[in-house]
């Protein structure tokens, strides 16, 4: 498990969000991309929280 969250600056789809929860919790990229996606089938602030996190998560440098 990562100790920081951050966004990497590569592996990127739109925002890197998913990437850097992926890293942070020690999954796969895509794996978590795929949660990600079934989750907004579901009621619920999804992508809300999405941009939010993209806002408020640093740019790995």
């Amino acid at each position: 498990m990562a100790s920081t969250l951050v966004r990497p600056s590569n592996g990127r789809m739109i925002g890197g969000v998913c990437a850097g929860l992926a890293r942070r919790f020690g999954m796969s990229p895509n794996k978590m991309r795929l949660i990600f996606i079934v989750s907004c089938l579901l009621p619920g602030p999804q992508v809300l929280i999405y941009l939010v996190l993209w806002v408020l998560m640093p740019s790995e440098r």
